[in-house]
């Protein structure tokens, strides 16, 4: 099914959010860290990945309609996780949500906290009051195409190294913290996680990202049907043959590519996550899209008070109706720890 124009904007629009007051790098960092409550809100509650990537879909919409300056980022993931339990057919009851809710914010154990507290009250009330914002922000619009859901087809047309798999499907669930899931479609989101995942696994002296999605082909052929290997020997490419992108959506995933990558730079890699190391070495493609993100500086207390609780966020396989080759686990590279440090 193809994707809602209505939820697709420019680049530009970035720019002209009802935030515009706030810069873009500072509204995007506040995303992230919403998009970061979600995800550990939505794994204390057991919930499925695709509810939570669901829920972090409609939070990226809902701050292009309304201001981070009137809509806390922790009460607008939790409404959109609870829109989401409802949605994704695995409910959870408001009280349940709200407590949890609580517990991340302040950094304490949910069962210390009493079910009918007055702290639990009022986030009752606040969850449904947003809610209703929500639900005008979206049009009521509730379905939301997913990135896996692309790669739950891409794995099954071909046989991949497990661990590419797993590079991509962690891609993915990052991708999340970034916008992308507003400007691109699902199937550009995708095939720029693969080809990332793949550059990275095969290391330095590999074809560039350049290369992986240049418009030439090696070899001239025929669109690949979906249940074929691609007829190109080189399978670097092989995302791009599967997908059989025109040159415009090329440079989409040119964009989508170098927006992944300067996210990634703007983590403190040194410090709290050396891992990405080999990812920040990854030079970007050619690309004519402004910058998004600055590098964030360290600080003292690297971990955010939306990122107190020390639960991880394990993701969970999504519910696929296309079945097939779902990795194991959906951890995005960014759950280890708090993310984006930065001196506010």
């Amino acid at each position: 099914m193809a994707p809602n124009p209505q939820w697709l904007f420019p680049l530009s629009a970035l720019h002209m959010t009802p935030s515009s007051s706030i810069p873009v790098d500072k509204e995007l960092y506040d995303r992230a860290r919403g998009v970061e409550f979600l995800f550990r809100l939505g794994s204390s509650l057991l919930l499925p990945s695709s509810a939570m990537f669901t829920a972090a879909t409609w939070f990226h919409r809902f701050y292009m309609r309304y201001s981070m300056e009137d809509f806390h980022r922790q009460d607008v993931a939790a409404s959109c996780i609870f829109l989401a339990t409802k949605t994704e057919e695995c409910g959870r009851k408001l009280r349940d949500v709200a407590r949890v809710c609580h517990a991340k914010a302040v950094g304490i154990d949910t069962n210390t906290i009493a079910a009918d507290s007055k702290e639990v009250d009022q986030l009752q009330a606040s969850i449904l009051l947003t809610e209703e914002y929500l639900l005008e922000a979206i049009c009521f619009d509730l379905v939301v195409e997913s990135p896996h859901a692309e790669l739950v087809d891409l794995f099954d047309a071909y046989e991949h190294n497990p661990m590419i798999q797993e590079y991509t499907w962690s891609l993915a669930h990052d991708s999340y913290r970034t916008p992308l899931c507003i400007l691109y479609p699902p199937k550009i989101i995708a095939a720029s996680c693969y080809v990332l995942a793949q550059r990275i696994f095969d290391g330095p002296n590999s074809p560039s990202l350049d290369a992986r999605i240049s418009a030439a082909a090696p070899t001239a052929s025929l669109p690949t049907p979906p249940s074929h290997k691609p007829p190109s020997p080189d399978a670097s490419r092989y995302a791009i043959e599967y997908f059989t992108f025109s040159e415009t959506e090329l440079s989409s995933v040119a964009d989508a590519l170098s927006i992944l990558l300067e996210f990634y730079s703007s983590q403190d890699a040194e410090t709290n996550f050396p891992y990405l190391s080999s990812i920040i070495a990854v030079p970007p493609p050619t690309s004519t899209k402004p910058n998004l993100y600055v590098p964030m500086a360290p600080v003292i207390n690297p971990a955010p008070a939306d990122a107190s609780s020390t639960d991880d966020v394990l993701g969970r396989t999504p519910n696929s109706s296309h079945g097939g080759n779902t990795p194991a686990s959906s951890r995005g590279l960014l759950d280890e720890k708090a993310i984006l440090q930065v001196v506010t």
